[in-house]
């Protein structure tokens, strides 16, 4: 009997990972098939309570723990001020890791975690210091899995290394290496999807049944719980990676929430989004400094130490992505859904340009970290395109039809900044890697830079909002 073609297979986000974090041998997790099954039906049986005790009121459990250290400015709840002055913390009263399994209960005891090396014929299972992670979130007909790739640049290798089954549909993906439970660095993901409870994962176990730690609460009246976080879909996450504790949320509920990972409790709420908060990324320097872009049609960059203090410019009707330049540090780029993207000096009140890039909305906008002046747009309308913003307005260098179908997402290799993956609804072929310098007006235009070497963060000279 033939296999039967998925109905849907699509990539909807994806974010890669820098070289040298992940273990060469992730641990397993084994698991027997009576195990297994007992498992399955507990986390059923814990569903239908769930469903059944859901309260859909728009009470919410407010976050009542205190930062560990007073801030000197009352309003700067994270004491972002002083971020590069903390010491880590140790392990947080009621976050579990997958390695302990927790809600296993008497099963834990029958659980092996393999760490011992691959045999020869597992290879492919060791990651080496040259392998980069890319991170995918791949819908195939009723399935929704986490993919965890390799890419490996020198030697041409592009495969999935292991893969995780998801609860949900998911739309957005950050890595972390901050562990409430270890005060070594991780290598965790963080998830949001069409539920508006985060769930982190810890990438180097394998064979995962359970997130290592999740983030928010879903009101219960059996159980007599108040909802913590979202009360809506997580459509955007930002990892400050300055301030390492504190992770970023937008919602469908119109909402941005500052997550304190080491209480496991959102600690401030920005609610002056008059729509869904569809993209947020921290500033790569600054801890302080928040862009998100809504649905209202403005892209908002706010003061984290003072959350009322934001400013705004507009990109109607909804924008789509928003993006840091990191080679200029007060600007940025914002993309709609209607194929334009604009280019904002946060000193001006208007943007420094606005071009139409294509004929549908933007799904995908990179400013490259490391190759000056390279910006890369992947849009619905199937196409890929590659600018040179160093003119004004930006000059369009490269124009390619994705053979991924409609384009969904885009990521940029951190440690081959010419390399870019997309994701999309080719149910064929929804994913793929390209080397831009296979097109010659990109290797004319772009090879022959000096890569911009990245800066270290600090908080000195913050900008003012």
């Amino acid at each position: 009997m033939e296999e039967q073609a998925p109905t849907v297979s699509l990539i909807s986000c994806m974010h890669f990972v820098r070289r040298g974090v992940a273990k060469a041998v992730p641990e397993k997790i084994e698991l027997t098939e009576k195990e297994l099954e007992k498992i399955i039906k507990q986390t059923a049986d814990e569903l239908r309570l769930t469903e059944a005790g859901d309260d859909e009121s728009d009470e919410e459990g407010e976050a009542s723990a205190a930062p560990r250290d007073p801030p000197a400015d009352p309003n700067d709840e994270f004491n972002f001020e002083k971020y590069d002055e903390e010491d880590n913390v140790g392990n947080p009263v009621g976050i579990g890791t997958v390695a302990t399994l927790p809600n296993l209960g008497d099963l834990s005891e029958n659980v092996q975690i393999r760490t011992e090396g691959p045999d020869s014929d597992e290879e492919d299972d060791i990651i080496k210091p040259s392998d980069n992670l890319l991170l995918v979130g791949h819908v195939e007909s009723d399935a929704s899995v986490l993919e965890v790739y390799i890419y490996n640049k020198e030697e041409d290798s592009f495969y999935v290394h292991h893969d995780l089954i998801l609860p949900w549909f998911p739309l957005c993906i950050e890595w972390l290496s901050h562990d409430p439970t270890d005060p070594n660095p991780g290598n965790l993901c963080a998830l949001g999807g069409m539920d508006p409870v985060i769930q982190v994962w810890d990438l180097d176990i394998e064979n995962c049944l359970e997130p290592a730690f999740k983030l928010g609460k879903k009101p219960n009246k059996k159980k007599k719980t108040k909802r913590v976080g979202h009360k809506e879909a997580v459509l955007d996450l930002s990892w400050n990676r300055n301030f390492t504790h504190v992770l970023a949320s937008g919602s469908a509920d119109n909402t941005v929430l500052l997550w304190d990972l080491d209480q496991g409790t959102p600690h401030t709420k920005l609610d002056y989004f008059e729509d869904k908060v569809q993209s947020l990324v921290f500033h790569p320097l600054e801890a302080q400094t928040l862009l998100s872009g809504s649905c209202d049609g403005r892209a908002r960059v706010t003061d984290c130490r003072t959350p009322t203090a934001c400013r705004a410019w507009t990109l109607a009707p909804e924008i789509e992505r928003v993006v840091w330049d990191r080679q200029n540090p007060f600007c940025f780029a914002m993309a709609n859904n209607t194929g334009q993207v604009a280019y904002v000096d946060c000193r001006q009140d208007e943007p420094l340009w606005t071009i139409k890039a294509h004929d549908k909305e933007v799904t995908g906008l990179i400013l490259s970290d490391q190759v000056p002046g390279l910006m890369v747009t992947v849009s619905m309308d199937e196409k890929l395109k590659t600018w040179d913003i160093t003119s004004n307005p930006p000059a369009q260098v490269s124009e390619r039809v994705c053979r991924v179908g409609q384009a969904l997402c885009c990521a940029a290799c951190p440690d081959a900044p010419l390399s870019v993956a997309v994701g999309g609804d080719n149910k064929q072929n929804c994913i793929e890697v390209l080397d831009l310098t296979i097109n010659e007006q990109v290797a004319s235009r772009f090879g022959s830079r000096p890569l911009v070497p990245l800066a270290t963060p600090s908080n000195e000279d913050a900008m003012e909002t």
